[in-house]
């Protein structure tokens, strides 16, 4: 999404499809409705945490209140995000 000095552009969607190389993860009750701590400790970043909404869209809808411990998660590896982020 672009950003200038006084708005925030239209939010544009990647697609994070299902790859051989993503990490099944089971989700451990430290994390439960912090998606923003699974992010910091995966990717070393809070501000991916919708990576794992748009990445599980059936079983995510609430990136918040869904994201509950127990619950097995498909999450990109760092590489492939940054890939995906053209970084």
């Amino acid at each position: 999404t672009t950003q200038t000095s006084w708005y925030l552009g239209f939010w544009q969607p990647i697609d994070i499809s299902p790859d051989l190389s993503d990490n099944f993860v089971k989700l451990d009750p430290r994390y439960n409705n912090r998606p923003d701590l699974l992010a910091y400790d995966l990717y070393g970043a809070v501000s991916l945490w919708w990576v794992f909404m748009i990445r599980n869209p059936d079983i995510i809808v609430d990136p918040i209140y869904d994201m509950i411990s127990g619950m097995d998660l498909y999450v990109p590896t760092l590489t492939r995000l940054k890939t995906l982020l053209g970084n």
